[in-house]
Parts: structure tokens; C-alpha cells; sequence
């Protein structure tokens, strides 16, 4: 068995006893491949031992390799912080995007989604823990963020996204996901989909209801931002 694939049983038993453990079914909770920084070679290691969701955070990067990869069904998923100029080929080469943070940039991907495609897919990123260095809206905002994208044709919001601040506290990372998780209860609108935990802290983020994990780490090693 090559690493990748061990590492890809050892997460997935993982998100199954978190989940059985939160009295969850294991299926509700997606495996999210960060893959950023890795080979498309690794992407498709990683897609013949069953995945097939890929998060990617830089837009080039990410751009290559589905050409690269363009004979596998996988499902892309954006999840960095996305600049104005960068939406079109997040609209037209995406399936979902976890890091919408303001309305300008909900508004120019439901323009430039292609008809022919199914509506993009979008949670709002929440900035939960108020670190300046972290994209995100701030709660206060939501609100109206959330109700100004359910209303933008060609997009269909789904729920929200958070990197909370990293912590070994375990009492500290419920805490953190807890809020995400009341943020989207309160908002009272016909959402599925919480983004969040990570390699680190998946098992507490799955307590509070992810139904996705991003994982990065402990799926492909450590990144190299040497590469290009």
C-alpha cells in the first residue's frame, strides 16, 4: 500500500469514529483533498484510492492541473482567498467555492457562471476568530451576506466555511466550531454544508456537524511552497 493510500484508510477510519462517536452517520461527512502545492501525479494516486473531491487554494496552480487531470470525473473545489480579477475562471472551472467573503465577489461568480453548467456551489468563509490575517466576514455581517447570496441566480449557497485560530485545546476547538455551527442555525435559511476542520482538529469540527473536512497534511505530507 503506498502512503498516500494508507494515510487516506487511516483519515477515513478517523472521520468514521468521530462521527460514530457524535452519533453521526459517516457518510454526511466529506473527505475534502487539499492538494495545493502537490503534483497532479499525487491527485491521481490519491483519486484511484477513492477520492474525488480536491480543494485547491491558488488559481493557476489549480488550472493545471485539471488540465493535467482532465480524463478523472473529479470535483474541484476552490477554497482560497479570491481576488476580483480571479472569478471568472473560478466561475467557469469549479463545482464549489468555500471562501466567499463579500458580496462583490458572490455577485461577479453568479455572472459569470456559464448557464450550461449546474449553479455553483458556495459556503461564506466566517472569520470566527477574529485574526486579522484570516479572510472571512465577520458574524456580525452575515446576516446580510447570506441573505444577499441566496438571492444571486446561477449560485447556490449551501453553508458556511471557517479556519478558526489553531489550537491543541480541545475544549478550545469546540468551542470555535460550535460557533460556526450556531452562526449557520441562526441564520434560519435551508442550509447543508459546514467546511470545516482540518488535519489537526477534524474529529472536533465533525462533533459540531462538518460535512466537510479539509485535509491537507495528513493526507499528502507536509507542502513544499518551494514549488512552483
Amino acid at each position: 500500500m503506498s502512503t498516500i493510500a494508507a494515510n487516506i484508510s487511516t483519515l477515513e477510519q478517523r472521520i468514521r469514529t468521530a462521527a460514530l462517536v457524535a452519533h453521526r452517520d459517516p457518510a454526511s461527512v466529506g473527505l475534502l483533498a487539499v492538494s495545493k502545492t502537490k503534483p497532479a501525479s499525487d491527485l491521481r494516486e490519491a483519486h484511484a484510492d477513492g477520492l474525488r473531491d480536491f480543494g485547491e487554494n491558488y488559481l493557476q496552480e489549480a488550472l493545471s492541473k485539471q488540465v493535467e487531470l482532465a480524463d478523472l470525473p473529479l470535483c474541484w473545489h476552490f477554497i482560497g482567498p479570491i481576488q476580483s480579477n480571479k472569478t471568472r475562471a473560478i466561475a467557469e472551472n469549479f463545482s464549489w467555492v468555500h471562501s466567499v467573503d463579500r458580496l462583490k465577489i458572490a455577485q461577479r461568480l453568479s455572472e459569470q457562471r456559464p448557464e450550461g453548467l449546474e449553479p455553483l456551489n458556495l459556503c461564506i468563509q466566517v472569520n470566527v476568530s477574529g485574526e486579522a490575517s484570516k479572510s472571512g466576514c465577520t458574524p456580525q455581517d452575515l446576516p446580510q451576506l447570506a441573505a444577499a447570496v441566496m438571492a444571486l441566480p446561477r449560485v447556490k449557497l449551501r453553508g458556511l466555511m471557517a479556519i478558526p485560530e489553531p489550537t491543541e485545546d480541545p475544549a478550545a476547538q469546540a468551542a470555535a466550531f460550535a460557533t460556526v455551527r450556531t452562526l449557520q442555525e441562526s441564520l434560519n435559511l435551508e442550509l447543508d454544508t459546514l467546511s470545516m476542520g482540518m488535519s489537526h482538529d477534524l474529529e472536533a469540527a465533525i462533533a459540531q456537524g462538518a460535512t466537510w473536512v479539509r485535509i491537507g497534511t495528513a493526507l499528502f505530507g507536509a507542502r513544499d511552497y518551494g514549488q512552483p
